[in-house]
């Protein structure tokens, strides 16, 4: 266990390969316009393997005081085994980090936060998609 509560930091392409062998969620803590405007990833897997949970409030910023609460009834609804590895993703790989402690705290293990998280860190020009994360990588992502 790392420093920060959690499994550790992946790649993006290593948690493709753990999703892609059927045995690990994806759970997306962007928020809801996130989801909408900027795309999500697509899992290799079936959709159900793909999980939404808001860490933080929009326009607020503030962090959900019930996603632990929430995104567990919702793995237990998926019927999601106790010890399924759970990845964590994010913009940029700060929120994810600390949803996967969180759920760490709250007895799920393992959870592993997706470094660089969906769009990576600005490039030279402000923006993102470009130097990590998800999209750089070239993993498929969907846009509504």
């Amino acid at each position: 266990m790392r420093a920060g509560g959690y499994q550790g930091d992946v790649e993006p392409r290593e948690a493709w390969e753990a999703l892609s062998q059927g045995e690990a969620v994806m759970v997306d803590v962007r928020t809801r316009a996130e989801w909408t405007f900027v795309g999500l990833p697509d899992v290799p897997g079936p959709e159900e393997q793909l999980f939404l949970a808001e860490w933080q409030g929009f326009p607020s910023g503030a962090p959900d005081p019930g996603f632990a609460e929430k995104l567990a009834r919702a793995l237990s609804e998926a019927g999601i085994k106790e010890g399924t590895p759970i990845y964590f993703i994010c913009r940029s790989g700060a929120r994810s980090a600390s949803a996967a402690a969180a759920m760490t705290a709250a007895g799920f293990s393992p959870c592993f936060n997706v470094a660089g998280g969906f769009e990576g860190d600005r490039d030279d020009k402000g923006q993102r998609g470009h130097l990590n994360g998800w999209k750089a990588t070239g993993l498929p992502w969907s846009q509504s």
